[in-house]
This record gives C-alpha cells, structure tokens and sequence, in this order.
C-alpha cells in the first residue's frame, strides 16, 4: 500500500497557460499567463469515490486580473486577502469580492515571495519563543499569533507582517542577490535560493544574511544524468518545445522548524538554523528535480522525461549487461523524508489501462502542497504538443494522502518500526487522536526487533520504558527460562501486538542457547507485502513503503563481506547476553514490584498463600496489562511478582548459579513446581530447601532433608540438618514440627531435643511437654528440667508434671526389677530426690499423696519437713532409715534459733531417748553423740530429764561443763584481758613516740666513720644508733654478731 491514493484529476480541459495555483480550503485558485483568475470549489468532504469524475467546481473568474502573467499565489489568513505575485508587484486582494486590493508600492520588482503563520510567545520580536526542548527562555507570556510575507525583490527583501491581526511595520533590506525562491524556517529564519546552486540563510531578528556552503556532489549514483548513455535524452523534444526557454528557479523547501531542504543538481541537502547540513546523508536523485514540493512527511519531487531508469524485476536475469532504459514520461517521485527512500516513483500523467496507443508527452509543472495541512497536494500536466495542448487543454490532479493510521498499520505489517515511529511522531494528536496508543504499540513491537536483532539492552530497556507486562519479556526466552511461557519466534510479533506472520522466519539465536550460532539474525528478514496500485508501474517500479526498509537491507549485504573479512574478537555466547540483559530487567521489576505490593500491605511473606502461578493459564498471563504498577490490582501485581522471581530464579541457575543461594534464602514469590525438578536434577539441594522454605513448604523441605540424611554415617551430621529447620519453625508449624520430629527423637533423644530447646523459636511449652512425654518420659523430663533451669520456669504445673515424672519413672524401673532398670532406678530417685529438697514451686501435698506407703521412705522425710512435720521427718530417719548422719544434717537445715525448729535437735534427741516404735539397734550411741556435738542448742534441763539413769557423768561429761559454766564470769574475765592488752598497746606506742635523735654537723656515721652531714638516715633500735641509709644493713649485721 502506498502513502497516498492514485492521483485524480480535479480538473480537466483548463484551456489556458497556467503559471500559478494555490489551494486554500476548499477554493482552488489558478493564475494564468494572461493575468486571469479563476476560483474552483474543490470536493472536500471525503475521498474520491470516482476517481474519473473531476472534484472542482468553476466559482469565479477574474478576466485580466493582471496585465501580466500571475506568477505566484499565496494566501493570508490574518486579513484574508490572496496574495498576487504578478507583472513584478505583490497585490492583496481580499476575499471573498476581490475588491479594493492593496498594491505593496515597497515590492516593486517582485521575483518571489513567501508566507510564514505560527504562535509565537513573548512582547515583542518573539524574544521569549519556546526554545528547542519546548522550554520558554523568559517568562512564558499570552501566544500571538504572527503573520510574515517575505517578498523578494532585486537585491532586496521587504518583510510585511501580522501581529493577532495587527499590521507591523514594514521592514526592508538591501541583499547582495536576488532571491527567487524563498521558504521560511520557524517565525525567524528564511532561506534564499539565487540560483540552482547558490542559497543563503537570512535571520529576521538581525537582519543578517549567512550563505549557505555546500557539500561538493559525489557522483555515486548510477541513475545521474551524466551515467544515462546515448539514449537518455531520448522523448525530450516535446519537453524542449513548451517552458524549457523559461530559466530554472532554484528549489528550497521548509520540512520542519529546524530544517529545509535545497536541491543542488541531483542532490537534496538537508540544512538548518545555522546554514548548515543537518544530515550526513542526502537525498541522491537520478537527475536534478524540475519542481519541489513537501507534503509532510513526504518530498515531492518532478523529473523530466527520460532521466528515470526502469527498474528490473527483482527475477530478472544479471548474468549480462544491457544499457538501462528510462521512463519516457515525466516521473513524480515521493519520497521519505525520514528513511529518505522512495516510496512512490509514478510516470505522469497516469496511462489510461483501456489506451494501446503510446501515450501523450506531457509537462508537468507547479507542484503545489494544500495549505489547509489536510495531506493533499495539486499538480499540474500539459500536452507537449501544442496543438494537442490547444485542443484538450491543462488537467490539475490532485495527490490525496491515505489516512495515517493506515500508513502506520503498514509499516507495522512489513516490520518497519524504526519508520513508523518516526511517523508518527510527525503526526499531530488532533489529525491522529489515538497516536500515544499506536506509538508504545509500534515501540513495544520495535523492541521485539531490536530482541530479534541482538540489540538486547536496548530492547529490555524499551521494555522497562513501557512498562511491559513481564510475561511478553520471558516469553522470548527458551523453556529453560520461560517454562511454559515460552513463544515461538514466528508468535513474537502477534504476542506484543502486532499481525500475525504468515512467512516463517528463522528460529532466535536465543533458542539456540549455547549453540553455535551462524549467520545473520533473522531480524533482517521482511515478508512480502501485496502488489502496488495499477498506476505505480507495478512490476517495473519499485513503489509503496516497502522501499523505506529496502536499501537498509541492500547496504547490509553490500557490507557484509568486508564486516566477514574483519578478525573480530571472541565475542560471549550470544545466549548468555540476552540471558543477563533479562536478569537487569528482572532485577529492576523486582524492587519496584515488591514496593507498590507493600503500599497494599502485601509481602513476600505471603506468598503461601497466594494463587499458585500453575494456576492461570497462559493466556491470562499474556492478557495482565502493560500499565504502570500503581495501576494494577493486587492480583495482578501477584502474577507480576510470581512471573519475575520464577524467572529470576531460571536465570540464575542457568548463568549465575552462584546468587541463588542468596536469592532463596529472602522472601521471594518464585513458582516451586518450575524449578524443583531442575534443582533435583542438578543437585542443588539446598537452595531447593530454601526455597521450600519462602514458600512455607516446610513439609517438602523436611521429607528432602530426610532423605538427604540417609546418605550420612555421622549421626550428628545425619540429624543436625531437620533440627536446625525445625528449630526455625514457629508455633505456626506445630503438627508438622511433631510430625517430623519423631523419627529423630527415635534415632537419639539427646539431638532431637535441641528442637524444642532452641534460643531461636520458643514453643508453646505445655503442648511440647505433652507431646514429648507421649514420646518417652525420660524426654519430657529432660526438656522440663531444661525450662526450669535454664529459662526459669516457676510455674507450679512444671514443676508438679516433673516431679510427677520422676516418681512415675522411678517406680516403673523398680518393677521392672533387672539390673539395667535398677541403676535406672537409682538415678531417678536421686534426681526426685535433688529436686523435692531444692524446689519450693511444686504442690508438696499432692506429690506426698502419690509416694507409695511403704517405700520412698527419703522422699517422705523430705516432704514431711517441707509440710513442717519434723518429727515425722525425723522418725523416718532413725527408724526407717537407721539414717542419723541424715537425721543430723536434717536438723542442722531447718535449726533456726528463737523459732518454732530452736527445738528440732531436742526432738531428735527425744527420738533417740524415747523411741515409739521397738528400735532394732541401740539409739543411745547416737544420742550420746548428738549431746556432745550440739549441747548448746539444747535445753540442759530437758537434756537431762531424758538421760538413761545408767548414764555415767563422764559420757555427757563434755555437756556438763558446758552447761555448768557460769556465763557471767567469763564474760567479765574476758573483757578484763582485753582491757589490758589495749592498755599496754597504747604505753608501749606512746614510748616508742617519745623517743628521738640529734643529728649534727660533728656526728659520725658508725658505720662508714664519715660525717653524716645532710644525707638520708637510718635509726637503729633499741639504743637509737645513727647510721646513713646505705650504710644500714651492714650496721644491722654488726649489732647481731655483737649481741649474740
């Protein structure tokens, strides 16, 4: 399909010369060699039905408007007059009546003139103009709108211009050229064409003229005029006889604000602000253009007859070289001015398909844009021959542009995105109102190109950019990665959006994976598109959009073999790029994913319970939104989080294994069943365990670990494994830390119940307890013991369970009776033993009442004493036990002077004395003994009253002095000596103090016989002798060999 619909003439049998059009709205003006006008109402209100039928309707005729021919026409909208350009004088004739026009006395000598009509901002000389990244340099003021006509004169340039209406002052300025083509660039900038070769920049604010250096033309082209041959030049006698005597004006047209394009030769340059090329490349024609014209985005160009080479079928024969032929008619080439490459190429005027006969020469003249912007543009052709021009006359045909959104629909069909984004960007919202939506379409589906191409950062970063729904991005990856996710290359396009491909394209180096990879990326490759219009010269021709991506592609294979001959370096596997590029996006979704999640108060925590992916199916997957995350729903934010981390997790474990261990040991919302049978396979079993346990998949993770261990000799290393996990369970976990915990508290106890003792979780203790015992008592006990001791437990229902324990344990091994049981036995009785007498927190009652009557005598006594019956305590002691050391440490415990036990020893004694029960031994050994170690912690009286009569006073002698000693007189006694000893302490100082010694200048040192004088002194007892202080140990040693 091409850019515009085949052209229809608008009018035909116009019987004068006509020298100048213009189209304004629906009106249609014609000026003509004999100073004549005419109006035409044009067909506006849809495309051609008929393209045979003309669309114009004659509305008025002004018969010698002009005494000469009109040579330009323009239009102002600010004082709605039409502007003429006839016998070298600019006129404004207002419309509709034509009447009272205004000659322009300052344009006098008139050549050409142009028209500029924008919004500019600022007070005055649109100063504060919006700046080229759409800022205001100043202040942003009220938008005017401003009206310029530039009119070239000979060596000068008069500007008359428009403020909202308002007429400026005429400005005037004298140029060392004439200009004879003129088109502005923005409200500031006009370029001048002198000549065919010769242009120059001039700036309305400085009045300042720039000319314009071109590049010297390489002669690269084979379809030049100068490369033509012999026969190029043949058809032209009709061209030569009609306009050719005319001279040639120079073509300069406006593409945007920023740029124009000139033509020098067979050369189109792009220029800007700064007369200066814009582009590194041109526009290279086949022969220097008759006419330009612009019809955004699209250069109109008119060649003449025979300098247009017949392109061959692509199926024909190259084996021999044959001259070239050439269009025999004049050619109207359309072409991009984005890409820069044809993309119409049409023989005018059009040949009739019922005409045998060759065709009529033709001139084609006066390439004329619509000024209404509605994609239309007007050109007019005349019989060479003038007779035949004098008896069929001129037809005006009229270029109608498709719609944009077929334009961009078909540059999407042939996989020109790079183009149909450049289109549209082109296109104004108003003409195109869904163009936002179309262009992140075209750009999400020229990512997937770039994909194609290799290009992977700049795809992945398009793809951030729009917000892709992440399940598209992994779909372009191998199942390894994507899972079930994963699309056919030929399914890429249609996946994104666009239509669906019917050629099968080459596979992705993508899906190669670690492959060798040769050749090209199949991203080059275009399926044919449907044949051009009838009057595109189809089969000869090359027309339509296809042309934009044509010469990439032939310049590619052009370059191919000097890029192939090139020794490039190692470059890294083509897969393991694309593979990291896709762990940058993951690793920017995730964060940003994770954050709108906890704006919802959703967190990775949660993942258990939340929809598996496996549950929805792909095409769900495929439909969630390509939005911005604050609009998405929490289930869709779900799926996102789901889709990332699973692929996330693929990724790593393909290239980057190292980081998965990290990547499970986090809260994450990776999709188990995608990845457990490829950790199994490769043996990573701890991330599996990890991950099982982020997914609160505690169960799996303990029957892995299980399995694991049977692989271990060492039973620590074998169990050390399931009690560090289950150490980490909560009290949320509690069935499955029961369940899974039973087989090693059978392989040994004293590991399994690391579990329940962890600093890390504390368990509810009751249950534990209770399950524990269910177990094996000699557990439970151990973890009781454990919670009393070590976390201080003072609970008496812990307390009373662990008595309870030790009792039943121990009651249960005596009878069991056998010699294993027995030393168990006697361990566990030590043990109730240890803690009936060092607790206070258990029910001394209750445990009194389960011991067995006639044993436990031990514990019996305990409990009797903490129930503060001493003497039954006691009794059991001397008469159950024949105990009296414990007897006598009994009573040590609990004597407390001037209390209700200041009598426990008499008790013990009355026990010994007077016995209740028949004793078995003799008692009065010990309680002799007793007397004579605690006498005074007895009542003397009551003592005595309980001796045998056969006692003899030397057995209780020991007692009786005790007891007869008068405390009065020895306390007296007592502080006598002391008296005295301070007394003589006190004399014997203050004697010491009162003695001293003279040191003179004459006194000798007895020692050394020298004069003591000022040095440090030693003074000797007991006679005071003066000696220096080194002289001292020596003197000492004198006096004691002299004494002794």
């Amino acid at each position: 399909m091409a850019p515009f619909l085949p052209p229809s003439p608008v009018l035909n049998g116009f019987k004068e010369r006509a020298e100048s059009i213009h189209s304004s709205g629906d009106r249609l003006y014609i000026g003509t060699a004999t100073g004549s006008l005419s109006v035409y109402e044009l067909n506006v209100s849809g495309l051609v039905v008929d393209a045979g039928e003309p669309q114009a309707t004659l509305v008025d005729t002004r018969k010698a408007l002009s005494r000469r021919a009109i040579e330009q026409l323009g239009f102002i909208k600010d004082v709605n007059s039409l502007v003429v350009l006839a016998d070298s004088i600019v006129t404004l004739y207002p419309l509709p009546t034509f009447a009272s026009p205004t000659p322009l006395a300052k344009t006098k000598g008139a050549l050409a003139f142009g028209t500029f009509t924008g919004t500019v901002y600022g007070e005055s000389d649109a100063k504060s103009r919006p700046s080229l990244d759409g800022e205001l340099n100043k202040a942003k003021d009220v938008p005017v709108i401003v009206t310029h006509l530039a009119v070239g004169c000979k060596r000068k340039i008069v500007l008359y211009s428009w403020r909202d209406g308002e007429p400026q002052e005429v400005k005037e300025t004298t140029l060392t050229h004439s200009p004879r083509a003129i088109s502005f660039l923005g409200p500031d900038t006009i370029y001048f064409g002198y000549s065919l070769s010769d242009y120059a920049l001039f700036s309305l604010k400085t009045s300042s003229m720039t000319e314009l250096t071109l590049p010297v033309p390489t002669a690269t082209s084979g379809s030049a005029i100068g490369n033509m041959g012999m026969g190029a030049l043949s058809g032209l006698g009709g061209y030569m006889t009609l306009g050719l005597g005319s001279k040639a004006k120079p073509c300069v047209v406006s593409i945007d604000e920023k740029e124009a394009l000139v033509a020098k030769d067979s050369d189109g340059i792009f220029v800007g602000s700064e007369a200066k090329p814009t582009r590194e490349v041109t526009v290279d024609w086949p022969a220097p253009p008759e006419d330009l014209a612009f019809v955004k985005p699209y250069i109109f160009t008119i060649f003449p007859s025979g300098t247009v080479p017949i392109v061959q079928p692509d199926n024909s024969s190259t084996s021999t070289s044959s001259p070239p032929t050439f269009i025999s008619s004049p050619v109207v080439e359309i072409r991009s001015s984005l890409s820069l490459t044809p993309v119409q190429t049409l023989p005018f005027p059009p040949p009739p398909d019922d005409t045998p006969s060759p065709p009529i020469q033709h001139t084609v003249r006066l390439l004329t844009a619509s000024s209404a912007g509605q994609g239309s543009l007007f050109v007019v052709t005349t019989p060479s021959e003038k007779a035949t021009a004098a008896a069929v006359g001129s037809a005006i045909w009229q270029f109608q542009m498709r719609p944009w959104s077929e334009q961009v629909d078909e540059l999407v069909e042939v996989g020109s995105y790079a183009e149909a984004l450049a289109l549209l960007d082109t296109v104004d919202v108003a003409v195109l109102p869904d163009k936002e939506r179309r262009k992140r379409q075209v750009r999400a589906l020229h990512a997937v190109s770039q994909f194609i191409a290799r290009q992977y950062d700049d795809a992945i970063n398009t793809f951030i950019e729009l917000d892709i729904n992440p399940a598209k991005v992994v779909a372009l990856y191998p199942e390894s990665i994507a899972g079930r996710l994963s699309v056919p290359q030929d399914e890429w396009i249609s996946l994104f959006g666009g239509p669906a491909k019917v050629a099968e394209s080459k596979p992705s180096s993508v899906h190669k994976g670690n492959e060798q990879e040769e050749g090209p990326s199949a991203a080059a490759e275009v399926p044919p598109r449907q044949p051009s219009p009838k009057d595109s010269i189809a089969g000869v021709l090359k027309t339509g959009l296809e042309n934009i991506i044509a010469p990439a592609a032939a310049k590619d294979d052009e370059t191919a073999s000097v890029i192939g001959r090139r020794k490039e370096r190692p470059k890294k596997d083509e897969f393991h790029k694309s593979v990291e590029t896709l762990m940058r996006y993951l690793s920017d979704r995730r964060p940003k994913i994770d954050g709108a999640l906890r704006a919802l108060s959703i967190t990775s925590a949660q993942s258990h319970q939340m929809p598996n992916l496996s549950a929805a199916s792909r095409e769900e997957l495929f439909g969630l939104p390509d939005a911005p995350l604050s609009a998405l729903t929490p289930e869709e934010l779900v799926r996102f989080a789901q889709i990332v981390d699973t692929a996330l997790f693929k990724s790593y474990l393909l290239v980057r294994p190292g980081l998965l261990g990290p990547l499970c040991r986090l809260p994450n919302w990776c999709e188990v069943s995608e990845v457990e049978e490829v950790l199994r396979a490769r043996e990573k079993f701890s991330e599996l365990i990890f991950l099982y346990n982020g997914q609160k998949m505690h169960g799996e993770a303990l029957h892995l670990l299980r399995e694991l261990s049977e692989k271990e000799s060492d039973l620590r290393d074998k169990l050390m494994p399931s009690v560090s996990y289950l150490q980490r369970l909560g009290q949320e976990n509690m069935e499955q830390i029961f369940d899974s915990s039973r087989w090693i508290l059978e392989q040994d106890s004293e590991i399994g119940i690391e579990i329940f003792t962890s600093e890390e979780v504390e368990l509810p203790r009751q249950p534990v307890a209770k399950y524990l015992e269910g177990i094996d008592p000699s557990i439970c006990a151990r973890f009781l013991e454990f919670l009393i001791d070590e976390r201080g437990e003072e609970s008496q229902l812990f307390h009373d369970w662990l008595a309870e324990l030790y009792l039943r344990m121990t009651m249960t091994a005596k009878k069991e009776g056998d010699e294993g049981t027995a030393e168990t036995q006697s361990h566990m009785y030590a043990r109730l033993l240890h803690f009936v007498d060092t607790t206070d927190h258990y029910n001394t009652h209750r445990l009194y009442a389960l011991l067995p009557s006639e044993d436990l005598y031990e514990a019996k006594a305990i409990l009797l004493g903490r129930l503060g019956r001493h003497d039954n305590a006691l009794e059991i002691y001397v008469y159950r036990l024949h105990d009296y050391l414990h007897a006598e440490e009994y009573c040590k415990r609990v004597y407390q002077p001037h209390s209700d036990t200041s009598n426990v020893f008499l008790t013990l004694l009355r026990i010994y004395l007077r016995p209740t029960v028949t004793p078995t031994t003799d008692l009065l050994k010990p309680a002799l003994g007793l007397i004579s170690r605690h006498s005074p912690r007895l009542d003397q009286n009551e003592t005595l009253q309980l001796l045998p009569p056969l006692v003899t006073a030397q057995d209780v002698q020991a007692f009786l002095r005790e007891a007869l000693r008068p405390p009065i007189f020895d306390t007296r006694v007592r502080r006598e000596v002391v008296k005295a000893h301070k007394e003589d302490l006190e004399l014997r100082l203050m004697y010491l103090q009162t003695k001293r010694v003279k040191v003179t200048d004459s006194r000798i040192c007895p020692q050394c016989h020298k004069r003591i004088g000022h040095s440090v002194i030693a003074v000797h007892t007991p006679r005071g002798e003066v000696t220096h202080y080194q002289c001292r140990e020596a003197f000492s040693r004198k006096l004691k060999e002299t004494r002794s």
